[in-house]
């Protein structure tokens, strides 16, 4: 593999570099984008979502017509990479930039790229995905939530869960059945509804971090107008799948900046009366390093997955890969930090004294759900057995 830049990806560094460098100021400190690290954040995510967009940066990989920069795969990578090398994060509010945005480019009217993506854009719209129900995790096409044909409308029925962000979301792109005789992949429909219009209602599911970030959404009577059908009618499998493309992971360059975090928590932490920290120790910095060698794989194995891309190939195994050596990885560091920390770790976040204000702690309790969501651990082993290794189902 050839490591080296082109020219014009080395001017392109050298310039979100100079502008994260201006700006990093605005932006929140660095949280669990799926778990919430307290609820107070919200703001400062939207904030500083709306300073990347004045600079250009929400978007670099959308086409330029729609407001991006046209960005290659390999500039979106230098821009994931420079923003992991200051310790921040691409804010997460919702799924507009990453998912329904780039869908509605592939899918939508004029009228529904009109409507919708300048909003998602300046962060006046965040969006959430209605895609699981509680029938329908792993087996999605088993969705029952009905969308019923009424004149202009649909009217639509039923229950999505494990929502994220569904309490601050304006929209919901939902999977419905709009034809319950078809086979179970054909009758169903991708369609855009307001999560302002009557009949919908959001409860949140507390998670053991106390966040909020997951949700149940229920639909009862809520009127969706037809035009709001992303796609053909009874295709929304296909639209749903092209979404579901666009959900695939980085390469793993945020891996590295967790076992920095690591390192300097040891460095602060005494041993013993003498002065020395758990850095001085050994087997803590041999430890540490076993770490950084697992964070330098996945960077590695993400840039197979890049060089498929770049090339045209289709999605390999590094996927699943990266999606269970990825969550593992930051769950064991999670731990880790649990043992340095010894009594501090019992610390809720937020909790006075509490080191790192608890966020240690907070991410131990929040790093069993990626291991959980996006497809089970137990899942992704199923896949590089079967589909990767060629072993015989069990």
């Amino acid at each position: 593999m050839d490591f080296n830049y082109t020219t014009e990806d080395q001017a392109f560094r050298t310039e979100v570099r100079a502008w994260l460098e201006a700006n990093k100021k605005f932006a929140p400190p660095p949280s669990n984008i799926m778990a919430d690290e307290g609820e107070g954040d919200w703001e400062a995510r939207v904030n500083w979502h709306r300073k990347l967009n004045e600079g250009g940066w929400v978007a670099v990989n959308w086409p330029k017509e729609y407001g991006g920069r046209g960005a290659t795969v390999m500039q979106r990578l230098i821009y994931r990479e420079e923003l992991s090398r200051l310790g921040l994060n691409e804010p997460m509010i919702g799924m507009g930039i990453n998912l329904i945005g780039p869908t509605l480019i592939h899918w939508g009217t004029e009228e529904q790229k009109k409507n919708h993506i300048p909003k998602i854009l300046k962060g006046e719209e965040v969006w959430c995905q209605g895609y699981s129900e509680p029938g329908a995790g792993s087996d999605l096409a088993s969705v029952q939530t009905r969308a019923v044909d009424d004149g202009d409308d649909f009217v639509v029925n039923g229950q999505k869960t494990w929502t994220s962000i569904a309490q601050h979301a304006d929209m919901i792109f939902a999977l419905v059945r709009t034809d319950p005789a078809a086979p179970k992949h054909k009758g169903i429909s991708y369609l855009l509804i307001d999560m302002h219009s009557p009949g919908v209602t959001v409860r949140p599911l507390v998670q053991m971090t106390g966040g909020k970030g997951f949700n149940e959404v229920f639909f009862e009577d809520v009127r969706v107008p037809k035009k709001n059908i992303l796609g053909e009618r009874n295709n929304g499998w296909q639209v749903a799948m092209t979404t579901l493309l666009f959900e695939r992971g980085g390469g793993g360059e945020g891996a590295m900046g967790e076992v920095y975090e690591l390192a300097r928590l040891a460095k602060r932490i005494p041993r013993s009366g003498d002065g020395s920290t758990a850095w001085d120790d050994s087997s803590v910095r041999q430890q540490v390093a076993e770490f950084a060698a697992e964070a330098q794989a996945l960077r590695y194995t993400g840039y197979r997955q890049l060089t498929r891309q770049l090339k045209g190939l289709p999605p390999g195994p590094e996927g699943s890969m990266m999606k269970l050596c990825g969550t593992e990885l930051a769950l064991k560091i999670a731990l880790y930090a649990m043992e340095l920390l010894g009594p501090y770790s019992q610390l809720e976040f937020n909790a006075p004294f509490a080191v790192d204000k608890g966020k240690w702690s907070f991410r131990m309790l929040a790093a069993r759900g990626p291991t959980i969501y996006a497809g089970t651990n137990q899942i992704q082993h199923n896949i590089i057995g079967e589909r990767v290794l060629g072993l015989p189902k069990g």
